[in-house]
């Protein structure tokens, strides 16, 4: 009897820790939330100074908002485009568009008409994979969706499917080196053949000459651009989950394309990730970006523009990060408001907290949110 059990235990055991391995080398589904356990356990962080919560009630968060006129703020996005191309924002189009694609996972999808598969080929050989998502019964309205660290867009279905249902078109990202996209083994001049598969080691490539964030961006700019040429879309909008709403800010700060951006669970200042214990990967801190423009003035700059909007949504006891009580704890929403008051504008910024879920994904109220407030 012993022995039967001890048959079935140990390939249950090494399944196990051969997934614990994988999950913790290329950071699959769970390691944001195994991660954030860890801390908390282990209350990684404690070196952190008893009066830091203290400093943040005094910190005036207006004062670090460089933005005074349009003018600043133009340059800032031009800064920003210039650091990350080291030119202009690209005008070229994907490297191949595979019309009619077939991907079992989504052939159930009841709105679906049309699956097309977009591949960006990038510099080092790093490349991106996006989904195309065409309805039968169309609103002419585009979301960008843009999945985070944890794996594959897939695994928000719900959100697509949701999006479809309602009319909208989708355009569906993973973040480099997650999900379908690839992780290649990279030739380095410094340090030899390299094995990319976290973002952390995008600093091997950094440059005066090259900068590894364009991977997060450049696969939106080629595809709206094949689908300014081929399509007559009324607006675009654009939805990113934890990462992917970190990548929602960033772009639609640099691109006036995107009228209404919604980042979910993606993006606190960086004197709250201190508070929160979480300072996030490489794109997250990069001082070559923050420098040109912190995280309050992208909020500022994804907002600004006539009819366009930046939407934050927190989740109280988010397992992962980004939890809603810490913006109830320290708001900066108004800040953002009264900037774009001061520009002359017509943009908006707002942050909704959502208390229906205590998970990290985007929730049935989230999606409801989102719907409505596009409409």
């Amino acid at each position: 009897m012993r022995l039967r059990i001890l048959g079935i235990m140990i390939p249950i055991i090494i399944v196990t820790f051969s997934y614990g391995i994988v999950v913790g080398l290329y950071e699959y589904f769970p390691y944001e939330e195994l991660n954030q356990v860890k801390k908390t356990i282990f209350d990684e962080g404690d070196d952190v100074p008893n009066n830091t919560s203290t400093s943040l009630e005094k910190f005036d968060v207006s004062s670090i908002i460089g933005i005074e006129t349009r003018e600043d703020l133009t340059y800032k996005k031009d800064s920003l485009i210039k650091y990350i191309w080291k030119d202009q924002m690209p005008t070229e189009l994907p490297t191949s568009i595979e019309e009619n694609f077939i991907d079992d996972n989504f052939s159930d999808l009841k709105n679906l008409k049309q699956l097309d598969k977009i591949t960006i080929e990038m510099e080092y050989g790093v490349n991106s994979i996006a989904y195309f998502f065409i309805p039968h019964e169309s609103n002419n309205k585009l979301i960008i969706y843009h999945h985070g660290h944890a794996g594959d867009f897939m695994l928000e279905k719900n959100t697509l499917a949701f999006f479809l249902n309602n009319g909208y078109s989708i355009v569906g990202f993973n973040m480099p080196l997650k999900g379908t996209n690839n992780q290649p083994v990279i030739e380095t001049s410094d340090f030899g053949p390299v094995k990319f598969i976290s973002h952390n080691q995008f600093l091997l490539l950094e440059s005066s000459k090259f900068s590894p964030i364009k991977y997060f961006v450049e696969p939106i700019v080629l595809s709206l651009n094949y689908i300014d040429e081929n399509y007559d879309f009324d607006s675009y909008y654009m939805v990113g989950l934890s990462g992917g709403g970190w990548i929602t800010v960033l772009y639609s700060a640099i691109d006036e394309r995107i009228s209404e951006s919604y980042s979910v669970a993606g993006s606190y200042p960086l004197h709250l990730r201190y508070e929160g214990k979480n300072i996030g990967d490489y794109e997250a801190f990069n001082p070559n970006i923050y420098r040109i423009s912190n995280y309050l003035e992208l909020y500022t700059m994804s907002s600004f523009g006539d009819n366009r909007k930046l939407v934050q949504l927190f989740i109280y006891n988010d397992p992962c990060c980004f939890q809603a009580e810490l913006y109830d704890k320290f708001p900066y929403g108004n800040v953002i408001q009264d900037k774009l008051a001061i520009l002359g504008d017509q943009g908006k910024f707002s942050v909704f907290l959502d208390s229906s879920t205590n998970q990290h994904e985007i929730s049935d109220y989230a999606l409801s949110l989102i719907l409505d407030d596009m409409s």
